[in-house]
């Protein structure tokens, strides 16, 4: 409202404010917080009559958390009443509809929300999030053709296109909550020539995800599952940069020849061993199958699960396969278990430039205590040979240490061994977790303490941040 005040108390001020240019005045309006408060400024002046209408609005609606039937039929009114009131408006940039739990009586509301943002807005980001429920909302036809969007949210929604699809400025697309097949998500690939990034979240489905678009660079799939447990998902995307894979995924292939142009591999895996034997061997073929498809990317990061299954398959005898990774980043917890498996991993990785430890705390290892324990993987780390060194390692981070090394008993003979092998260790930094005004020890004493380990690098310069 004060806002709005200055506004009018400048327009009538000599009409100074009114003889700016449109573009600048426009910048004005877009600033306000509240749409309608755009729309008041109509009754400034002519000039003013219909600016507001140029203006890019965003429209944003939350159901409330209740699950009284009138409360979301009352609110389902006031978002078609508000729709209406914008229509006349030239430019909505986006909508947002989240947490409404679907249900098929609501069709009609949801047509309309899809019709004015694809037919009547011609909105550029669009997002319909709605609530976990037993039905999906079926995306209507008239809604596969649209050339004004260009990042589009799908959650709980129905895709089955009866013809081609036609988002021909789409840049990025999410599809999560929903069962795809293989037709629905080629006629959608297909139809987003301009397509960047792909991101499916808990989908089911898909056997054989074909991306042959060169614009296509990142792909992140979050909890991919499927009814039949003995079908894999096939990933054939020659020309991405960017792939992220998330939460539970324990039936994703890749091959190399596949993913050839792959930068980037993000596995934050998070397995569902259960109880059997069979189960987990399924898993750890799973992560070995993973780690060969990308063992040519230049950047890695791993989970704790990653790390966990790593130690499992070095007790095994199985070897990662030789890499060309530079970077790699490993979600560590706080547990000696795991040291083996991590320095079997990283002989693989002769070409490592940087090494990022983000530490956690310490988590419960059931599945790895089933093979050793504590005592069993402290001599093995001790007297197992690993050796060879890091040719290229220049930097290494250590995150969310607390205390000094020579008390902590889990990154201690973690750091000697870097310190050891890397040959050519530039920089070491250490971020540590703050837990109070005497929780850390001050630089000097940590960097004292540090350089009085054996390395093999004389000219290492330690880093401390808090």
């Amino acid at each position: 409202m004060e806002t709005q005040k200055k506004i009018m108390a400048a327009a009538g001020g000599g009409n100074q404010l009114s003889d700016l240019p449109e573009p600048i005045l426009l910048h004005i309006l877009s600033k306000l917080w509240d749409e309608k408060q755009v729309v008041r400024t109509s009754v400034l002046s002519t000039r003013w009559r219909f600016l507001w209408m140029s203006v890019p609005l965003s429209l944003g609606f939350t159901f409330p958390n209740s699950e009284n039937q009138n409360d979301i039929l009352a609110y389902l009114a006031l978002i078609n009443r508000e729709l209406y009131y914008w229509k006349s408006c030239e430019k909505i940039k986006r909508l947002f509809v989240s947490s409404l739990r679907y249900d098929k009586i609501y069709a009609k509301d949801v047509d309309l929300w899809v019709h004015f943002a694809t037919k009547v807005a011609n909105v550029e980001v669009f997002t319909l999030d709605f609530y976990s429920s037993q039905q999906n909302y079926e995306f209507p036809q008239f809604g596969y053709k649209n050339s004004s969007l260009r990042e589009l949210v799908l959650s709980y929604c129905q895709l089955n296109p009866c013809g081609s699809v036609n988002w021909s400025n789409l840049v990025s697309l999410s599809i999560g909550n929903t069962e795809l097949t293989d037709g629905a998500t080629e006629k959608v690939l297909s139809g987003c020539p301009n397509l960047e990034c792909l991101e499916l979240r808990k989908v089911s489905g898909i056997q054989r995800l074909e991306i042959r678009s060169v614009k296509l660079r990142e792909l992140t799939i979050e909890e991919y599952y499927d009814k039949n447990h003995d079908i894999w998902l096939e990933i054939i995307a020659p020309h991405i940069k960017h792939l992220e894979i998330v939460g539970m995924c324990s039936k994703i292939r890749i091959e190399q020849t596949n993913v050839a142009s792959l930068v980037y591999a993000i596995l934050r895996l998070n397995f569902d061993f259960e109880d059997e034997e069979s189960n987990l061997e399924k898993e750890l073929s799973c992560l070995k199958e993973l780690l060969h498809g990308v063992a040519h990317v230049e950047n890695l990061e791993l989970s704790t699960w990653c790390i966990e299954c790593l130690s499992i398959l070095e007790l095994k005898g199985w070897q990662s396969p030789p890499s060309r990774r530079k970077f790699l980043e490993l979600s560590v917890a706080e547990d000696q278990l795991d040291f083996p498996g991590i320095c079997s991993f990283l002989q693989s990785s002769l070409d490592l430039e940087t090494l990022v430890i983000d530490w956690f705390g310490d988590s419960p290892r059931d599945l790895l205590s089933r093979y050793t324990n504590k005592d069993k993987q402290t001599m093995r780390f001790e007297t197992h040979n690993f050796n060879g060194s890091f040719p290229h390692l220049k930097t290494v981070k250590i995150d969310n240490l607390w205390g000094l090394l020579s008390e902590n008993k889990f990154v201690l003979p973690l750091v000697k061994y870097l310190l050891k092998h890397a040959i050519v260790l530039e920089k070491f930094v250490i971020a540590a977790s703050f837990l109070g005004s005497d929780a850390f020890p001050d630089h000097a004493e940590m960097t004292q303490e540090f350089l009085s380990f054996p390395r093999s690098s004389p000219h290492i310069s330690v880093v401390f941040s808090y």
